[in-house]
């Protein structure tokens, strides 16, 4: 089957599903299953659509199909010398660049990478009533329907179905290099806040067990300097060890405990919260393994300038997301209205009415 074919079989699911009034629950590779709410709906499968569709590396941008597998973009880019500078978790085997995109989610890299939202450009997709739309285009300065696909990325195919999307990728830097030193947890988190605004080419930062890990795509002068500056050491697994942290492998996630994600102010003290974490991106991302109640989590994230998302465990059923203030929630109200007027597309997926 041609791809013509297969995006034509897919708007045809689609559309038949609006006309019956069928909910549908999207799926790629399968190893982001668990994230957010449990869904409901009749299966729509994207894994066969799949395929990197142009890729200029001169230009910085990639177009690939939804169904494209994650691990097939980052061969390709790697061979250029090139990135996706969000650092994608891949949770799994079946990871897909649209599963990357619709999860928004980000690894160690995203303070100084940039966010999914960032780096996409445009995309293809089919709406809620079976039309095929393009918005954005394959470089920065077509503005026009940029901000519609931006919106994508996180939305968790609540607002449509991706069929293609536009990525700005970046050059990975010549040579990375880790560092480890023994901290205790405040003290960490503020030289994690200082690191971060000087001019050194942090690519990592993350404390855990009372080590502070950090990444430099920095040459062998300056990598040796600032382990003496610092009294660190190199990291002899470094490469493994972030890619471990970026996919969850660490033995601190092998747990079925509920998995909170709080995300703060760099500059904010810990939630006085019973359990223990880590400090990723800087301090911004927080890791926490709880079993406070999810009122007290998210009050605690709230009060700290931050939200708190349960990630991982818990009921599937219940809340996950930080609940939407009034104003955000009628802008997404209206924005599912146009775009899926009929609650085709993973219904309760974030939340219990979309």
């Amino acid at each position: 089957m041609t791809d013509r074919d297969l995006s034509r079989e897919i708007q045809q699911q689609v559309q038949q599903a609006a006309a019956a009034g069928r909910a549908l629950c999207i799926r790629g590779g399968g190893s982001k299953a668990f994230y957010g709410r449990r869904p409901h709906g009749e299966p729509l499968e994207m894994a066969g659509h799949r395929g990197i569709l142009s890729y200029e590396p001169s230009e910085l941008v990639i177009t690939a199909r939804a169904g494209t597998p994650l691990a097939e973009i980052e061969q390709a880019l790697e061979e250029q010398g090139q990135m996706l500078a969000f650092e994608p978790p891949h949770f799994g085997p079946g990871a897909t660049i649209g599963g990357a995109v619709a999860s928004g989610l980000a690894g160690p890299r995203r303070p100084w990478g940039g966010a999914p939202r960032d780096l996409l450009l445009g995309v293809r997709l089919i709406d809620g009533q079976g039309r095929s739309l393009k918005f954005g285009g394959q470089v920065m300065k077509n503005v026009a329907g940029y901000d519609v696909s931006r919106l994508m990325a996180g939305a968790l195919g609540c607002l449509g179905v991706l069929l293609e999307v536009s990525l700005k990728v970046l050059p990975r830097p010549p040579q990375e290099q880790s560092l480890e030193l023994e901290l205790e947890r405040v003290e960490a988190l503020g030289l994690m806040r200082q690191l971060a605004v000087e001019p050194l080419p942090l690519t990592g930062a993350c404390y855990l067990d009372g080590r502070l890990c950090l990444r430099l795509g920095a040459g062998p002068a300056l990598f040796r300097a600032t382990a003496e500056r610092l009294g660190a050491t190199a990291m002899a697994d470094g490469e493994e060890f972030w890619r471990d942290l970026r996919d969850h492998r660490l033995p601190f996630y092998q747990t079925d405990a509920p998995l909170w994600r709080l995300s703060l102010p760099p500059a904010s003290p810990d939630p006085e919260l019973p359990g223990t974490g880590i400090l990723d991106w800087a301090g911004a991302q927080r890791w926490i393994l709880s079993d406070a109640s999810e009122e007290r989590i998210r009050d605690l994230a709230a009060a700290a300038g931050g939200h708190a998302c349960r990630f991982r465990g818990g009921d599937p059923e219940g809340g996950v997301f930080h609940p939407l203030p009034p104003e955000v929630l009628a802008l997404h109200r209206r924005l599912k209205q146009v775009l899926d007027p009929k609650g085709l597309f993973n219904p309760g997926r974030m939340y219990a009415e979309f």
